[in-house]
């Protein structure tokens, strides 16, 4: 099966020239999609909220996902690691236009994986310097980031007066799935919180970039 993925992030935009591209490129080769999946919706999102998500679970060997190109996946390197990693352990095959990516079970596969996962865990390592760097200087500056006993059902929720360190970590480009791990509860419960509580009071003091995972 071939699938033509395309994926737009906003009602304001058209999904028509992604499509365009794909049947465009796939004529060329003499190839023909057997299935579509468009989407319009942010790639910030976990691409197992997506409709992404669900062809990840039905692909098999030697299937092959047309996009655009790699950006189409996710918006930050750790998702789309992820997705490739999920690919290449099913042996379905991404193909990307503008990039001119042959992910498969292959050589050029293993070393562009072997580089997606190096530029990772540098990533990840610039993320917990400024993490680090954040929250000193916001100790230095006297800001308290622990939990004070609280009152009510905000204030027994395990994260109340955690704000300032969410969006420390935010800042820093961390995504919910990060930051779970470094305050060692689920994602779940941390997005839950921010939505809840965080996003209308919070955003508009927030230096929030697309690849912070919200």
């Amino acid at each position: 099966m071939i699938y033509g993925y395309v994926r737009v992030s906003t009602d304001t935009q058209t999904v028509e020239n992604q499509r365009f591209e794909i049947k465009r490129y796939c004529s060329a080769l003499g190839m023909q999609v057997d299935g579509w999946i468009e989407e319009t919706i942010s790639g910030t999102m976990d691409f197992d909220k997506r409709e992404l998500g669900k062809l990840l679970s039905e692909v098999s060997k030697d299937d092959i996902i047309i996009c655009s190109e790699l950006s189409r996946l996710g918006r930050n390197l750790f998702m789309i690691i992820e997705i490739l990693n999920i690919c290449m352990s099913k042996e379905c095959r991404v193909w990307t236009i503008k990039d001119n990516y042959h992910l498969g079970d292959d050589l050029q596969s293993k070393v562009l994986a072997f580089a997606f996962g190096l530029s990772a865990e540098i990533e990840r390592t610039l993320i917990s310097q400024r993490t680090k760097e954040s929250l000193a200087r916001k100790k230095e500056e006297g800001v308290v980031l622990g939990r004070p006993k609280g009152k009510g059902i905000r204030e027994e929720h395990k994260l109340y007066h955690k704000e300032e360190l969410i969006r420390i970590y935010k800042s820093a480009g961390m995504s919910f799935t990060e930051m779970s791990k470094h305050m060692n509860v689920s994602r779940e419960t941390i997005r839950l919180y921010y939505n809840k509580y965080m996003r209308s009071l919070y955003l508009p003091n927030i230096h929030m970039s697309e690849q912070s995972g919200l």
